[in-house]
């Protein structure tokens, strides 16, 4: 007779011998228990609150903590290390509704620090900034409302936050007259209309945002998917105006952003990147690496391979649900896109909301920042 494994029956050891259990099986008695110390495996700690003073301090021992805690702590270790390394040009890419949450400031902050020197973004998240930074407000969502109230008023929703519609009516007259001082002849595209509408907030605006900061740093801001986006229908409108009103239209061409993007990511020793969610903009400044090794391979251009040394991520969402795009930097390594750890790479994912995260790790690096100088 057969066993379940196929072998035939087994068969009883002899009387007063031991049965020795194959490889595999057993009670776990033979185990050999290793010294933790011995192996440098590394203590996890209570969380102390009576140790804590800053924002900082409770950051640093969230790290020797576990789950979301630890990643956060080490997130921010990550972002200090970005921050500290010289020669690092760090980019930030930014995607879901962060400034409608009331995040462009920390953002901004991120900026007037120099610790990031170029943004890709979504148009939405630029165009909510940009009514925030010219004095506008966005507002609680009042659930005594429903959202076929809400559209009859003028009030689009986002989650639990209004965009009156005014606000967007507004700053389209901001981009309009941007535009009206635009030469036809000078070929638009996203870096090039956002540094215009920076210089314009510089100008005529007291409050900070994160185009203003741009523009006094001389960070430029991508959005590859400009066209969705307000300031994507506030360019479309307006040629359609210039157009009725026998004006030459403006020429838009994305492709003006991916070369200079490129030709800015070439000119630095070592680059890092600093996303919140996934989407367009984070593949879109992942993939500088493939393009400069296809115009290697199969242009024949001299150009250096280059590859991300630092990453770190805030985003909740598991892969396999599609907000990291299918791709965390263990992934995109593959790719060549990251350097891997064993030669240098350094990378955080933290999976929280960036509402929460974002926050707490930009405070507690720019604490390190500060106690330092």
């Amino acid at each position: 007779m057969k066993s379940r494994h196929g072998h035939g029956k087994e068969a009883k050891p002899a009387k007063g011998k031991k049965r020795t259990p194959p490889p595999g099986e057993g009670s776990g008695i033979e185990r050999k228990l290793h010294d933790p110390i011995a192996d440098h495996l590394q203590p996890v700690y209570p969380l102390d609150l009576s140790k804590v003073k800053s924002v900082d301090d409770l950051v640093r021992q969230m790290a020797d903590t576990a789950f979301t805690g630890r990643q956060l702590g080490e997130a921010a270790d990550v972002l200090e290390a970005m921050a500290r390394d010289k020669d690092c040009f760090v980019v930030m890419t930014l995607a879901g509704a962060m400034t409608v949450a009331k995040m462009g400031l920390v953002i901004a902050d991120l900026v007037d620090t120099g610790i990031v020197n170029a943004i890709v973004s979504t148009g939405a998240l630029m165009a909510h900034g940009l009514v925030e930074a010219s004095g506008r407000h966005h507002y609680r969502y009042d659930p005594s409302m429903n959202d076929v109230q809400l559209y009859e008023a003028g009030y689009n929703r986002v989650y639990d936050t209004l965009e009156p519609e005014k606000n967007l009516d507004d700053i389209e007259a901001i981009v309009f007259e941007v535009l009206e001082a635009w030469d036809p002849k000078d070929i638009l595209c996203s870096y090039k209309l956002n540094h215009a509408i920076g210089k314009f907030l510089h100008k005529n605006v007291e409050g900070r945002g994160i185009l203003r900061s741009a523009f006094e740093k001389d960070v430029p801001v991508f959005v590859p998917a400009f066209t969705d986006s307000e300031l994507g229908l506030d360019v479309a409108l307006t040629n359609r105006i210039r157009v009725r009103d026998g004006k030459p239209k403006f020429r838009y061409d994305p492709f003006e952003d991916l070369d200079h993007f490129s030709e800015t990511m070439l000119k630095q020793k070592r680059i890092g990147i600093f996303t919140i969610g996934g989407g367009v903009p984070r593949n879109w400044a992942q993939q500088f690496g493939p393009y400069t090794e296809l115009r290697h391979r199969r242009a024949g251009e001299d150009v250096p391979l280059k590859r991300y040394h630092y990453g770190l991520r805030i985003c909740p969402e598991p892969v396999y649900w599609g907000g990291l795009s299918g791709s965390p930097y263990s992934e995109a390594i593959s790719w060549g896109k990251f350097v891997p750890p064993d030669e240098g790479g350094k990378f955080g994912e933290v999976f929280v909301d960036a509402t929460v995260g974002l926050p707490i790790i930009v405070a507690a690096v720019l604490e390190r920042l500060s106690k330092k100088r």
